[in-house]
């Protein structure tokens, strides 16, 4: 029998109900972590913590809440006796006002928010319970909207830029200290977040998708595939990566679609 790559860790994922966090929950558990969940979807957050079983927990924490962030550590602490995982997954899109003059400020910072103030609080947090441990790993989910430009509201797009310096200064810090800090920057995943923001089913945005991309012969990018990108970051199979960003998006930010050579014309 295959040795399961997490097993007795202690994993804390926020935004972990739905999307992304939930297929990582899921993905963790099978590979034998024990998983506490949180979220601000109270229903769906028990009902996968029903699925999963006793592996899984769930507490409500709203990131921009910082006693919300600081009360779920230690309840993961005191749950399942350690915390070795910090995933912080929880984001919004924001207004999808294309305009920088139509945005507003409000939107803006509502925005940074969760995405950006959320990861660094979810971080400090984590860091006190692994600094004495001397190990750990944390992961904050970014974006390719932080490698390429033109691809999604400001909002969005600066806060995940800053999720990128959140995870390269906290790895130089922590680092010293045994503490991995990695981000996986993912291309469109048809998360009910996205198809919500889209305004589209999420077969007519993963067709989207895949005629956007430069992978062919590939299905569109999947939760699942994401989930596994963060597994192999925490995992030991990534025991020497730390400040890195992942992208994880089949190509489609190394190519300038209005310079292709390798276009053949038909």
């Amino acid at each position: 029998m295959t040795e399961r790559q997490l097993e007795g860790k202690v994993a804390l994922i926020t935004g972990g109900a739905s999307g992304i966090g939930a297929c990582t929950a899921r993905l963790f558990c099978s590979e034998g972590a024990k998983v506490v969940i949180t979220d601000i979807q109270d229903e769906l957050g028990r009902a996968l913590c029903d699925e999963l079983g006793p592996a899984a927990s769930y507490i409500h924490c709203d990131v921009t809440v910082e006693e919300d962030v600081g009360r779920a550590v230690d309840y993961a602490v005191q749950k399942f006796g350690n915390l070795d995982i910090m995933f912080n997954s929880a984001g919004i899109t924001g207004s999808s006002k294309r305009r920088i003059v139509d945005n507003d400020k409000s939107d803006f910072e509502r925005v940074l928010a969760v995405n950006l103030v959320g990861p660094f609080v979810c971080t400090k947090h984590a860091a006190h319970v692994m600094l004495p441990a001397g190990r750990g790993c944390i992961v904050n989910m970014a974006s390719t909207a932080a490698v390429v430009a033109g691809i999604a509201p400001h909002a969005y797009a600066c806060s995940k830029h800053g999720v990128v310096g959140l995870t390269r200064n906290a790895a130089a810090e922590l680092g010293r200290h045994g503490i991995r800090v990695n981000c996986v920057s993912a291309a469109t995943v048809a998360t009910p977040l996205a198809t919500g923001f889209m305004g589209m089913s999420a077969e007519e945005l993963e067709a989207g998708l895949l005629a956007w991309g430069s992978l062919k012969g590939v299905a569109a990018l999947k939760a699942e595939d994401v989930a596994r990108a963060v597994l192999f970051l925490v995992s030991d199979d990534g025991r020497f990566l730390s400040g890195h960003n992942l992208v994880v998006d089949g190509g489609l930010t190394a190519v300038n679609p209005n310079f292709d050579f390798f276009k053949v014309e038909s």
